[in-house]
């Protein structure tokens, strides 16, 4: 017993037969063997077959081993019900007499049936099944469209994500050459390549696709590729720059795709001979373990240009979903405002530890703070530098500093200015046993660091409630994925859920954060944005999104109703 077998885990025959499930295991003719089975079942008394008969001696350690397992489940799957129901029907079995065992075992099944996290599972079924279909501004659909078939491809970067990209290409039969700026960052590449496609190989018991590996230092050899995907550095600059080149070098037919985290698709199509061949393959880090693929089609990515970038995400096995173009297109765009809250949670008086305590009991397998260290502080320290977001001038008479007309908060920029990057440095929200240790504990420095910042500018610490905390953090969340909504950038609440559960670890049994907030209720969704927002007037993520309030005025309509008034408001448009 054990987690596993709360999660649904699939047996092998081998191991069925072992744990008695099954009676027998043949590798000749099943119908043959059945039969003679049947008749030999027949012949004899079924009292004894009969599960309602079987007595099966328990281990006197019972309560203790039933005890640990739900503390397990309570650690690694927070939050679910049905992993710890699976617990209490065993403890029927093992405890009740059989009618009363399975009484008890249907009481626990009409519980789960009717909760909300059925509800959401199931959404979730059909959600991540319906995500591949996307209609373009024009009314055309991708999947009416054939895609090209993709036999060679490129990748320009050897870093994290390259490197991830081309296993994902290789492993599913496609061609990949490699292209690094630098001999030993190739070559180090290259070994780290060969090593991933090696283990994934032998982990599925495949050959691996070594042979379809090549490794350059020149662009030029990318001449008679069908599609490239660059890779190199988060800079709009620098990309342009290969964009331009990719130009020159490869066929006019090739693709050029960007896998890029938020930059301007329709900016890098600007600069080359193709722009309706452009589009941006948003991966996910590791690149060739997670799921999620953002496509993200500029104003000028052609039909097919979609469509090919869409059949190739599922050749990888992504879960492919089309976005619009915009900055951080839906995922990165909607984590801002969560983020956010978070730290403005801080400068009033929460904790990290106390935050990511509450988002993942949530479920949520890392909280905000631990996730950043993860990711590494300085990502985003460099970004909000280039942007003109960060700066000396704070004024003392209004603490929370002011960029671009908004409220900011400075917190993490302090955090950073200390050489806190996180997991890399060993010490960043948390501290940790070692540079690269996962082993988070609270910092006292970060607490005298918010104490100190508190104290300058005469902020008073008060209680943080932990509603307050998730209100904040999701409603902010789900208030802008209204907005992208409102905006064309997804097609429907699905696509937004489909890349939280598969890109931002939103737990399943939640459903996403736009089904989230049509479980709790438009309406409350809508009255506590309204009070936050007064209490804050000047964070704008707050402020009640349009489509929001249009779906609070027609009866908060089921979520599969939505689109319905998303197309309204774009005809009003």
């Amino acid at each position: 017993m054990g987690l596993k077998r709360c999660e649904g885990r699939h047996v092998s025959s081998q191991e069925a037969l072992k744990l008695g499930i099954v009676d027998q295991v043949t590798e000749q003719n099943v119908c043959e063997v059945a039969v003679e089975f049947a008749l030999r079942a027949v012949a004899k008394p079924l009292s004894s077959r009969r599960l309602s008969a079987l007595t099966v001696p328990c281990p006197p350690d019972l309560d203790a081993l039933l005890e640990a397992v739900t503390m397990q489940i309570q650690k690694k799957a927070r939050g679910m019900m049905a992993p710890l129901a699976c617990v209490q029907a065993v403890r029927a079995a093992a405890t009740m007499p059989y009618s009363q065992g399975i009484k008890r075992e249907s009481e626990l099944m009409a519980t789960l049936f009717n909760s909300g996290q059925a509800r959401a599972l199931q959404y979730c079924f059909f959600a991540e099944r319906t995500a591949g279909k996307w209609t373009l501004p024009s009314g055309a659909q991708w999947n009416d469209t054939k895609p090209r078939e993709i036999r060679s491809a490129a990748v320009i970067g050897l870093g994290t994500m390259g490197r991830g990209i081309a296993v994902s290409l290789a492993r599913v039969g496609i061609s990949v050459i490699a292209v690094e700026s630098d001999k030993k960052l190739m070559e180090t590449g290259r070994q780290m390549v060969i090593g991933m496609l090696e283990r994934d190989a032998k982990r599925r018991g495949v050959s691996a696709s070594l042979n379809l590996l090549k490794f350059t230092l020149s662009l030029q050899n990318l001449k008679d590729v069908d599609l490239v995907i660059e890779a190199v550095f988060e800079d709009m600059a620098l990309k342009k720059r290969v964009f331009q080149e990719l130009s020159k070098v490869c066929r006019p037919t090739t693709l050029l795709c960007s896998n890029t985290s938020g930059l301007d698709v329709d900016a890098l199509a600007g600069v080359t001979d193709r722009p309706q061949l452009v589009i941006g393959m948003h991966f996910f880090s590791p690149a060739h373990v997670m799921k999620l693929l953002e496509v993200v089609c500029g104003p000028r990515s052609s039909s097919e240009t979609i469509a090919t970038a869409m059949s190739l995400g599922k050749r990888m096995g992504k879960v492919s979903v089309a976005v619009g173009n915009c900055p951080g297109f839906v995922g990165n765009r909607m984590l801002k405002p969560y983020s956010d809250q978070a730290t403005f949670l801080l400068e009033e008086g929460a904790t990290p530890e106390q935050i990511d305590k509450v988002l993942e009991d949530f479920g949520f397998a890392m909280g905000v703070f631990r996730m950043s260290d993860l990711a590494g502080l300085d990502v985003g320290w460099r970004v909000r530098k280039e942007s003109g977001l960060t700066g000396p001038d704070v004024d003392p008479k209004n603490p929370p500093r002011r960029r671009q007309g908004r409220k900011y908060c400075p917190i993490p920029d302090m955090v950073c200015e200390q050489g806190r990057f996180g997991q890399k440095t060993g010490r960043g929200w948390y501290m940790y046993d070692k540079p690269g240790g996962t082993n988070a504990k609270p910092d006292p420095l970060i607490q005298n660091l918010l104490e100190t910042y508190r104290s300058r500018y005469g902020i008073k610490p008060r209680n943080i409630t932990d509603q307050e905390i998730i209100e904040r953090c999701l409603f902010a969340l789900a208030n802008e994925g209204f907005r992208i909504l409102e905006d064309g950038i997804a097609a429907r609440p699905e696509d937004i859920d489909v890349i939280y559960q598969f890109g931002y670890g939103f737990p399943r049994h939640r459903g996403g954060p736009m089904f989230y907030a049509s479980m709790v209720g438009l309406e409350r969704v809508l009255e506590r944005l309204e009070h936050y927002h007064q209490a804050h007037p000047d964070v704008s993520h707050l402020e009640p999104s349009p489509l929001l309030k249009k779906l609070v005025a027609c009866g908060s309509p089921p979520i599969q109703k939505w689109r319905e008034h998303i197309k309204t408001m774009h005809s009003h448009l």
